[in-house]
């Protein structure tokens, strides 16, 4: 679904990205996790146009998509979401997801004389979408709520939904358990298993809570100085030596093994 081929990406002196090569298989819920600094965001920064790579390419459903930018990937099916939550705040929870289908006809000003029955037609569909959706994230209770006044977990879940707007093929996650208190975390990670399970999606998930990587990922790619380090199943890196020093260090060992 996803290939990465010897990227690379500086900021001024310091190199984010070095020759780094990776790949998420369809239908998975592949993990990503490295030290602070390793080069992860940037990766995903890279991957969805949000900045271009100095070198190397990007494949998406075999097509090349490096350098497009982000609303161009967007179109072809690759949405991320991102560590602090991006909700417009000043708008109601069912406002931001009737925000994200592409297309819509309401957006030309001519239309609203000129395609009037189309553009209610098609509002009308959005909106028992967007409340579907609601129903499925459990907060159609929620949806007149400024999106302000949510709480970090259901701003999470929000993005959730906001991404189930569209027909995607994959979602890169940053952070999705930042954040979000231990008796919504479980709810949140329930409904991105439930994504990948029902509509087929690949996920590509950074994360640095261990258990919410370990129990929700697999495979799950390591990086460490802004390249791949290995790449394995759960149990196969929590056993890795190079991934323990690399990741967490020698005195966290007994944390990283739990």
């Amino acid at each position: 679904m996803l290939r990465v081929e010897n990227l690379s990406k500086r900021f001024g002196g310091v190199q984010a990205i070095q020759d780094c090569t990776l790949q998420v298989k369809e239908g998975t819920i592949t993990g990503l996790i490295g030290p602070n600094g390793a080069g992860k965001t940037t990766l995903f920064n890279v991957i969805t146009g949000f900045n271009k790579p100095n070198a190397g390419r990007v494949f998406f459903k075999e097509e090349e998509i490096t350098g497009l930018q982000a609303f161009q990937i967007f179109r072809r099916g690759l949405f991320r979401t991102f560590q602090i939550t991006r909700e417009y705040k000043e708008m109601t929870v069912l406002e931001n997801l009737l925000l994200i289908p592409r297309d819509q006809i309401g957006e030309r000003l001519w239309s609203a004389w000129i395609r009037n029955r189309s553009m209610r037609t098609q509002e009308k569909k959005n909106i028992e979408k967007a409340m579907e959706i609601l129903r499925f994230l459990e907060m159609a209770s929620k949806k007149d709520m400024p999106a302000k006044y949510l709480p970090g977990g259901e701003k999470k879940l929000l993005e959730l939904g906001r991404m189930m707007m569209v027909d995607l093929d994959m979602v890169l996650l940053d952070e999705p358990g930042s954040g979000v208190p231990p008796f919504l975390q479980n709810k949140v990670m329930g409904y991105i298993r439930k994504l990948s399970h029902e509509r087929g999606l690949t996920l590509f998930v950074v994360e640095h809570d261990m258990n919410v990587i370990m129990n929700l990922c697999t495979p799950i790619i390591v990086m460490t100085d802004g390249t791949k380090l290995t790449e394995g199943t759960p149990k196969e890196i929590r056993s890795d030596q190079r991934v323990i020093q690399a990741y967490l260090g020698e005195p966290d060992t007994q944390e990283f093994e739990k």
